[in-house]
Order: C-alpha cells, then sequence, then structure tokens
C-alpha cells in the first residue's frame, strides 16, 4: 500500500497532503554550529516522508510505518517539555514549538515512514521535525520561512526532546538544493547554495555507517558544548566563531585548561576548513578537498576526541586503499564517516574499508553514495 492508502485506513479519510524533508551529511565543519560557526552540509537522497491532514479540535495523532506500536494521541494544549514519548516526542514537539511561538497549530493527523537511516549520525531526528514543520506550515498558512521552520524545529529538539544540537541539521534538510552543498553561517543564518556535482567531476562521496554507537557519546556532546562556552568566556568573546584562524596561537595561549584549549582549536581550524573547502569548490578542484576531510579527522580525532576505533579504521583503510580522503562526520563516538574517491575507485575503496573491519572484528559497514539531494519538499 502506499503512505496515502495507509493513513486512510489508519484514520479513515485521505490525507490533505504528502510531504518529504531528507537526512544529511556534513562534508567539513563538525561541532561548529553551536558556535555560531560554519558548516558545509548536503542532503541525502534518503527521506522521511509524511501523510498529514490538517485538525482544529485540538487533537495530535501521529503513527510511524517504521516502529511497532499503535496511533499516539495527544491534546496540542497539554504537551510540555522532556515528557518523553520516545519518536513521537520529535513532532511532538514541532507541534508545541509552533504554538509556543504564536502559531496557531490546533492539531493534526500524521502517518511517517523514513529511509533515513537511525544512530548513524544522518539526522534522522532532523527530517522527522522538519516534514512535520513544513506540512503544519502549509496546512495552518503561516507563512514562515524555511530558516524560521528550521530554527523551530532546533527549538523542538532543544527544549521539547533535551537534545542540545545546533541548527546545522535542520537547515541542510530544509533549504538543501539537489546538486549542491549548503554553505551556512549559523550566527545569522545565511546561506550559500556551492555547486557540487561530483558525477560530472567523475568524483563519489561515500558514507560509511560503522553501525555502532558507543555510549560515551550520550553526554559528551553536551559536555564538549559547554567547554567551548567556556572558552569563549575565557577570551572574552560571546562565541568562538569571533576567533580567527591567524589569532588562534595568541588565544590558546591564554587559555590554562589543557581540555577548552583542544576544544578551541578544534573549533577555530574546523571553521577556516570549511572555508578552505568552499575556496576549492569555487576554483573547480573538488579532488583537493579530500586532503581537508583527512586534516578534519585528525582534529575531531585528538582536539576534540569525539572519535572512536571504528571511524579512525574507515578513515586509515580507505586512505590507505587509495581514498583522496575522508573523516567522521556528525556528532561521534560511532556512527558514519565521509570518504572523497575517485569514481572509479569507489568499489575497490569500500572493498578495503569491508576487509579491515572484518579483520579487525566488527560488523560490516554500511556504505552509500550520497548524493547531494533537494530539501524538504511538498510532493
Amino acid at each position: 500500500m502506499s503512505l496515502a492508502a495507509d493513513f486512510e485506513a489508519l484514520y479513515g479519510a485521505a490525507p490533505d497532503g504528502l510531504w518529504a524533508a531528507p537526512g544529511r551529511v556534513n562534508l567539513i565543519g563538525e561541532y561548529t554550529d553551536f558556535n555560531d560557526g560554519f558548516v558545509l552540509p548536503l542532503a541525502l537522497p534518503h527521506t522521511t516522508v509524511a501523510a498529514v491532514s490538517r485538525r482544529d479540535d485540538g487533537v495530535l495523532r501521529l503513527h510511524s510505518a517504521d516502529i511497532d506500536g499503535g496511533i499516539v494521541q495527544l491534546d496540542v494544549e497539554a504537551l510540555e517539555p522532556l515528557s518523553g514519548g520516545g519518536w513521537a516526542a520529535y513532532p511532538a514537539g514541532v507541534v508545541w514549538a509552533l504554538r509556543e511561538a504564536g502559531h496557531p497549530v490546533a492539531g493534526a493527523d500524521v502517518h511517517l515512514t523514513s529511509t533515513v537511516p537511525t544512530g548513524a549520525g544522518l539526522s534522522s531526528s532532523a527530517a522527522l521535525e522538519v516534514v512535520t514543520a513544513l506540512a503544519l506550515n502549509d496546512l495552518f498558512g503561516l507563512g514562515l520561512s524555511r530558516p524560521e521552520l528550521a530554527r523551530l524545529a532546533q527549538r523542538a529538539e532543544n527544549a521539547f526532546v533535551g537534545v542540545p544540537c545546533g541548527v546545522m541539521d535542520q537547515m541542510a534538510s530544509a533549504c538543501a538544493e539537489e546538486g549542491h552543498a549548503l554553505h551556512l553561517d549559523t550566527r545569522d543564518l545565511s546561506y550559500r547554495q556551492v555547486p557540487f556535482d561530483l558525477a560530472r567531476e567523475g568524483l563519489r562521496l561515500l558514507v560509511v555507517d560503522t553501525r555502532v554507537k558507543h555510549a560515551l557519546g550520550d553526554g559528551a556532546y553536551a559536555e564538549r558544548r559547554a567547554g567551548c562556552e567556556a572558552g569563549a568566556r575565557a577570551l572574552g568573546v560571546r562565541t568562538l566563531r569571533e576567533v580567527s584562524a591567524a589569532h588562534l596561537p595568541a588565544a590558546l595561549a591564554r587559555l590554562a585548561d589543557e581540555t577548552i584549549r583542544r576544544y578551541v582549536r578544534h573549533v577555530v581550524s574546523d571553521n577556516a576548513r570549511v572555508e578552505r573547502t568552499i575556496a576549492l569548490l569555487d576554483a573547480g578542484a573538488p579532488r583537493a578537498v579530500g586532503a581537508v576531510l583527512t586534516e578534519g579527522h585528525a582534529s575531531l580525532r585528538d582536539d576534540l576526541r569525539v572519535s572512536c576505533p571504528e571511524l579512525d579504521l574507515v578513515v586509515e583503510a580507505a586512505n590507505a586503499a587509495g581514498a583522496l580522503g575522508a573523516r567522521m562526520t556528525g556528532g561521534g563516538f560511532g556512527g558514519s564517516a565521509v570518504v572523497l574517491v575517485e569514481a572509479g575507485r569507489s568499489e575497490e575503496v569500500s572493498a578495503a574499508v569491508g576487509k579491515a573491519f572484518a579483520g579487525a572484528g566488527y560488523a560490516a559497514p554500511g556504505i552509500f553514495p550520497a548524493v547531494p539531494s533537494a530539501g524538504a519538499r511538498r510532493l
């Protein structure tokens, strides 16, 4: 059955419409978004699709085709942050965030399905939030822009679900364009679509899902965010975005805490890596981006210390097999890495990574090409 037919079977009437929002992979710029920095994500072809109908009686009904369980029914007037709810907290949080911002969302029937891998650091939660926000924006005639929807989706995840993420994931899902990477300035949400036509250049960007998630990551993101904020306070700036690469040595000399010094070094240098990557893409030199990716991985591994043995092995094995460069992507402690390869060598490099994992006794990784795809849309 189609999603629309499933919706009708669940709720007794056809949906008002279908919407889709993609997951994302971040090419470069990690842990920079909550520091008002630069990021360069691209949307994946993997999407969360929602069939949705408007309601005006205060009832929110949610159902997922991918998760066992019946319809989750909620009262929009009674939605409370941090009240649990599993996957349903993400769309419910969007309704809460829209209402908190003064938008008259009075209920909905929602049926969802997704091809975005969960637990792989590819922003399945942002896709879920953004598709809900876009559908409600259309159905209730709210007139919100894509960046405004992304901010509200981020607020849902921060304040309602309780995950202190930056805004990159939601902006990538809401605003990306096919064949482009999104050069986003998270300070003011200004962005530019950067042409990134890998096929035309004879290149591939592989996503390697390690299929692991280490428990260490649970509180580590918040700890690093707090450390970055402490570094900014110690340097007398609002955020680390205000520290330039040129002034980094002097800034580091003023920091007594070795851990905070490492975090600051990573963020400032990764902002610079985003700018170098943009310059290389603008200059028609995409192959040179590979070295920047590998440099970024070393910074995430050694300064931010958010990598893990599986991610390090992807980078080592891929580069040894002839990749142009590789790095972990996302929050770390598992999840995925990206590998830039010549298209003709992608199978060879993929096989080398698989062989390395088998040799280390790890489960086989999932490997697929990241094709820069369209952002959220009504179908």
